[in-house]
């Protein structure tokens, strides 16, 4: 979970990107985009001479203290920044992240969940999945798992 300083300013409306200052990244490993889209996701991913995976199991939008924000858009920000502070504690970036999948809890979010992914991940373009679903807590209107590779 994301520091009581992060969380205000992220839900303040910072840019996640503000948070992920830095990109730790292997030099030696290769990230290749295959039909990348316009939309922050590619058809496929190609990934060359990694050393190292990460699996982050699905981050929902709930803080340190269990609050979930209100709008759709802050529990994305929220979920996104939980999904960074996961790949932090392994000395990665959402920049590592070879593959997402993403859970709505309606198709209605998939606008706003697109926008905040194209804040967090610019022109970043790994593999996704979205399925919409019911979520484990009624109040979460989405979840986010990735892989990460370095």
């Amino acid at each position: 979970m994301i520091d009581a300083l992060a969380r205000r300013d992220l839900l303040a409306g910072l840019s996640l990107a503000a948070l992920l200052p830095f990109q730790i990244k292997d030099p030696d490993m290769k990230q290749r985009a295959i039909n990348p889209t316009d939309a922050s996701y590619a058809q496929a991913v190609e990934v060359t001479d990694v050393r190292r995976l990460v699996f982050v199991s699905g981050q929902v939008p709930e803080d340190d203290k269990d609050r979930v924000p209100e709008t759709f858009r802050d529990q994305a920000r929220l979920a996104w920044a939980n999904v960074a502070a996961q790949l932090r504690e392994a000395q990665m970036t959402v920049r590592n992240i070879v593959k997402m999948t993403i859970f709505l809890s309606d198709r209605k979010y998939r606008g706003e969940a697109y926008e905040v992914r194209h804040e967090v991940l610019g022109d970043h373009c790994p593999a996704m999945t979205i399925i919409i679903c019911g979520i484990y807590r009624e109040e979460w209107l989405l979840e986010i798992e990735a892989i990460a590779a370095a």
